[in-house]
């Protein structure tokens, strides 16, 4: 347990800074990312169809001369102008099913938003691991250049091989290498955040990740968490909605009515009048209100699914962290930054061979870089426990 506090500890320790930059470009990406732009204009238009179905159709105008045959020109003609209307219950219901309908909606881009910042975070980490681990190799090549330049004097004072001196070079090449593939992968992220980010520019050099939150309490983070996720409360929404539709379709009998005007004209003569009628729904509501009912019964289950899809996660996520903070409690960072200086305090006072030197630093990168790996997947973890406060 001290060995994971001890690495919680280290990498906390500039975390301030570093969740600021963090912080900051995610609110860039948020605010520049193409595809979540794309859903906002796409959200809007979705609203602006739902309140658009729960207008008034526009006025009906009819005209109709009529020509007898020993009149000259027309005869008579009607004027009628009328306006359709639903019964004003049924206005007040579709309103609540649109107001729901566009709750669902607005759930559906929070979860979309969600995810895609999720994806850059953890890109954020997969930086944040290459940037520590190019400064250990910086680290590793500035000492190998030390250590050739103390050999090649060794060589010329006949105190060294050229075995060793070979075995050092090949280790600059071996690091050169490495250096340059930590820079490809480097260069990728950054360009895949860059397109996350709408093509703009982005810079993240911080070394440290961001602070761990504490989640000891498993049952009170997961109730916190589902109230939060956008991805549950869309489902919830959805059943809302459904339920809605239900009760309006039930109102789907009441007649349709219609008002209006008529005027008709007999060669100089003109009656006026008023027009009113309704449209019975005999055929056209038929098996509506089944229809609905059935659709409630599949966002219910599709409700139910989603809640038990996340709570199933949370808790995969969560014992994911307790795996991989009793895996991080095997190593000490400390004593093997303490090995090392140890090991080339050795093989530069002549206590150790080069090769002997190189057998037990490789062994302490091994897992130096196993320990910075371990720790990437603890945050990577841990950002998608808590990926609702994104």
């Amino acid at each position: 347990m001290k060995h994971f506090l001890l690495f919680l500890t280290l990498a906390l320790l500039p975390a301030a800074a570093a969740g600021q930059s963090l912080d900051s470009l995610l609110r860039d990406i948020e605010k520049n990312n193409l595809e979540l732009q794309a859903l906002r204009q796409a959200g809007a238009a979705d609203i602006q169809e739902v309140r658009s179905q729960n207008r008034l159709e526009g006025p009906s105008v009819e005209y109709s001369p009529f020509f007898r045959r020993g009149a000259g020109g027309m005869a008579s003609s009607e004027l009628v102008v009328s306006q359709g209307f639903d019964f004003p219950t049924l206005y007040a219901a579709r309103r609540k099913h649109g107001r729901l309908q566009q709750a669902a909606m607005e759930w559906q881009y929070a979860a979309s938003r969600r995810d895609l910042l999720l994806q850059a975070k953890q890109l954020c980490l997969d930086l944040i691991r290459l940037n520590r681990e190019k400064d250990l190799l910086d680290e590793r090549q500035s000492y190998a250049t030390r250590l050739l330049a103390l050999y090649e004097k060794r060589m010329a004072a006949g105190d060294a091989t050229q075995i060793e001196l070979n075995k050092i070079r090949m280790d600059q090449m071996s690091l050169g290498t490495e250096t340059a593939q930590n820079e490809r992968l480097r260069t990728s992220a950054l360009r895949e955040l860059q397109r996350l980010n709408g093509g703009k520019a982005v810079s993240l050099d911080t070394r440290a990740f961001p602070p761990a939150p504490s989640a000891t309490d498993f049952a009170a983070l997961r109730d916190r968490l589902l109230a939060a996720d956008p991805g549950v409360q869309a489902a919830d929404a959805a059943v809302s909605a459904s339920r809605q539709e239900v009760k309006v379709n039930r109102q789907g009998w009441i007649p349709r009515l219609e008002l209006g005007y008529r005027r008709n004209t007999d060669q100089s003569e003109a009656s006026h009048g008023l027009l009113i009628g309704a449209s019975i729904p005999l055929f056209s509501n038929r098996d509506k209100v089944k229809t609905a009912r059935l659709r409630l019964t599949e966002a219910e289950l599709r409700r139910d699914d989603a809640r038990l899809q996340a709570a199933t996660d949370l808790q995969a996520r969560f014992d994911e962290l307790r795996q991989l903070r009793r895996e991080a409690d095997a190593y000490d960072t400390q004593l093997m930054r303490q090995s090392l200086t140890t090991l080339r305090k050795a093989v530069e006072e002549g206590g150790l061979s080069v090769m002997d030197f190189y057998t037990e630093t490789d062994n302490v990168y091994r897992n130096l870089q196993e320990r910075l790996r371990l720790e990437t997947e603890y945050q990577k973890v841990l950002a998608e426990l808590y990926r609702n406060d994104l």
